[in-house]
């Protein structure tokens, strides 16, 4: 199972978060495993069902107004309660309020982190759920390169040689955006999406035999690089082979399969004489469709179907 610990997540987003630790820093290698978090109103008053201990704790103005209305030992009493589940990570007080003393006995004893920030709760909850939903995605690294054809994400893949890079290089030449060449990091986001970028040090920077390494960056402009994209369609390129029968119609869809997600799949034969860019252009704008509905070899199909049964 992916997570991080509390510590990763305060040193990654301490500066956009504008977060300060006030109690527990023997409890940053606590690990957050889920990416939801957790308002946790009906326990401060003694509703224990079904509650996610598991998730950060988000303290705003509510459930900090409720506290201040008890008496310090009813805080305490209950805090315990709370404190009892192990697996608790941290706590987060929103606002920039004022942390009450019961509370920063509690996460000392227990060596909880309690964190705070400026952020009203809404934004604070929106941010984590973006971050930590990037950070504990099932995630995979393919030997490949995606690029951005007309807005489609595609993912070039084949056997070392078979001139994935050379196919991106004139893929960007022809006015199309590289995400990531050699090696590609994926992610599954929620709702099945895939999402690939570059690993961070080769960002943007591609091999290519002959040249060696060059800045797509550099020698393109920013126009035609992005961070990341999300995956929508692969192309496998394969050695062309007189002993293969290789699709002719396009009447029958493939896919391929990539963290449990099946993604359409095009498998193009390298032969001499043919512009595989070329070939991945037309393979994208024909997915586009795909994408709104409109599948031109079934339509052809149906229309001869037609032609042939009124003869």
């Amino acid at each position: 199972m992916s997570n991080i610990s509390v510590g990763t997540f305060l040193q990654e987003k301490n500066e956009d978060l504008k977060l300060e630790l006030i109690a527990g820093v023997e409890g940053l290698q606590r690990p957050v495993k889920v990416s939801e978090v957790n308002r946790p109103g009906l326990v401060l008053t003694g509703y224990f069902e079904h509650f996610p201990a598991e998730r950060i704790q988000i303290i705003g103005l509510g459930e900090h107004t409720y506290l201040s209305s008890l008496s310090p030992d009813k805080q305490r009493e209950i805090l315990e309660k709370i404190f009892a589940y192990q697996e608790l990570p941290c706590f987060i007080i929103a606002r920039g309020l004022e942390p009450l003393p019961e509370l920063v006995k509690i996460h000392q004893k227990h060596k909880v982190p309690l964190l705070r920030t400026a952020l009203t709760t809404t934004q604070l909850m929106g941010e984590l759920i973006f971050y930590l939903e990037d950070k504990l995605a099932p995630s995979t690294s393919m030997h490949a390169v995606l690029v951005s054809v007309y807005g489609l994400g595609v993912l070039i893949v084949g056997d070392a040689g078979m001139g994935k890079s050379e196919c991106a290089l004139e893929l960007v030449k022809r006015g199309h955006m590289l995400v990531a060449d050699d090696v590609v990091q994926i992610i599954q986001r929620s709702g099945g999406i895939l999402v690939g970028r570059g690993e961070e040090i080769i960002r943007h920077h591609m091999e290519v035999r002959g040249l060696g390494i060059i800045d797509v960056r550099s020698l393109f402009g920013i126009g035609f690089i992005l961070d990341e994209s999300r995956i929508e369609m692969v192309i496998k390129l394969e050695e062309w082979s007189p002993n293969l029968e290789y699709e002719r119609a396009g009447l029958e869809e493939h896919f391929t399969s990539i963290l449990d997600v099946k993604v359409p799949e095009i498998v193009l034969p390298v032969a001499p004489g043919r512009n595989i860019a070329v070939l991945v252009e037309i393979a994208s704008l024909n997915q586009r469709l795909k994408n709104k509905g409109h599948y031109s070899a079934q339509e052809l199909n149906q229309r001869l179907i037609q032609m042939m049964s009124q003869r």
